[in-house]
């Protein structure tokens, strides 16, 4: 059965708005034509509404496995007391931290996300996600700083990998101030062309104090775990700007928050010539750090930009649109047709999912969400989301 949506403006994201447009969808969403208010097909029943119908939305960025932390770590602490509240909490019984996941998954579904980039230490999560109506892609993070783990670190990531969709998981490194040289340099030499990497980026000014004079917050973090932080040089340069080299050229590379990503460094990353897409989590920024990257540089300076949620260890909602009502609350001079397209389809392409989701385009299954009580098509705190398909 084919089903015809109509609103006062479809948005395909990458096509223009179509005023009065009209979507057709068979009963698994899958488009099967788009149309002006001129060109519909005849003597078909046509469902209106009055808003702005566009595809699902995609999160760049989650861990879903920490679902069960909502509430527990104290917010505007900056990054290192939040990861050490982490490490402390994140251990909980079993039927907890599922019960947990499962809920965050519906969660997401209803609030109109249709795919996830999900980051895991481990494979607790693997049943959730073969359930779910969310298409996954699972980052299996690597963490390691002492130099002779290197390859065992890597072995145990693969181990994990192994529990999830093969077409739809990776192994990534989790962040430069977790992990070793030697780590990078064998995690480089140990991936396939096709394995999407998603490293957490510049997320507290403590990562690139570090980098830069071997100063700060992550050197007492180190201290605490008992790891000799003796033979790390400081690089007089940002964090991305020392390890970026360190990368396989040929991957897609996600760098994940970017809180304090400076114009120099953007420029730096866009010098580079790889296939990086930035991926923003303003909700979780505030939360850890109470402090937002400098969005406008990142307009005019970077095309591939993704919205992500993080997690609810870090968040009190998990909705792509509340990430976008932040954004346009702190940045008023946003463009609704852009940032749309951050929050849709270059997330699907960051996780290599937008042959089918991202866009309303024939063929696809994107999801179909409405959003009403928008003016002007400007993002408000009044607008609201309804799950169409």
């Amino acid at each position: 059965m084919v089903h015809y949506y109509s609103a006062d403006y479809v948005m395909p994201v990458t096509s223009s708005p179509i005023k009065n447009g009209v979507i057709a969808m068979d009963e698994n969403g899958t488009v099967l034509g788009i149309y002006d208010n001129d060109s519909v097909p005849k003597n078909v029943e046509i469902e209106r509404f009055k808003g702005v119908l566009i595809p699902g939305f995609i999160n760049a960025h989650c861990h879903l496995e920490l679902s069960h932390l909502l509430g527990k770590i104290p917010q505007k602490q900056g990054l290192v007391k939040f990861i050490t509240e982490v490490m402390s909490n994140r251990g909980a019984d079993e039927d907890i931290v599922y019960e947990a996941m499962v809920a965050a998954d519906k969660v997401m579904y209803a609030n109109g996300i249709q795919a996830v980039g999900d980051h895991v230490n481990s494979t607790v999560s693997a049943k959730v996600k073969e359930a779910s109506k969310i298409a996954y892609h699972t980052f299996v993070e690597i963490l390691g700083l002492r130099e002779e783990e290197a390859i065992e670190k890597i072995d145990e990531a693969r181990e994990i990998e192994f529990s999830f969709d093969s077409e739809h998981a990776s192994i990534t490194l989790h962040a430069p101030y977790s992990c070793s040289k030697v780590l990078f340099k064998a995690f480089k030499k140990s991936i396939s062309d096709d394995n999407i990497i998603s490293i957490h980026n510049q997320e507290s000014e403590e990562e690139n104090k570090l980098f830069r004079y071997k100063t700060g917050e992550f050197l007492d973090f180190y201290s605490q775990i008992g790891f000799p932080a003796d033979d790390f040089k400081a690089q007089a340069r940002n964090s991305i700007q020392t390890y970026m080299s360190y990368l396989p050229a040929r991957n897609r590379v996600i760098l994940v928050h970017n809180t304090y990503t400076s114009l120099k460094d953007l420029d730096f990353i866009r010098r580079m010539g790889r296939d990086v897409f930035l991926c923003l989590c303003p909700k979780a920024n505030l939360y850890i750090e109470d402090a937002l990257p400098k969005v406008s540089i990142f307009e005019q300076n970077a095309s591939n930009i993704a919205i992500g949620t993080d997690s609810l260890a870090s968040n009190d909602t998990l909705s792509i649109l509340d990430e976008l009502k932040v954004l346009h609350r702190h940045f008023p001079e946003l463009d609704f047709n852009k940032t749309l397209k951050w929050a849709t389809i270059n997330g699907a392409k960051a996780l290599s999912l937008d042959e089918g989701l991202g866009s309303l385009e024939v063929g696809k299954t994107p999801g179909l969400l409405l959003l009403k009580n928008m003016n002007h098509f400007k993002i408000t705190d009044k607008v609201e989301m309804e799950r169409i398909a």
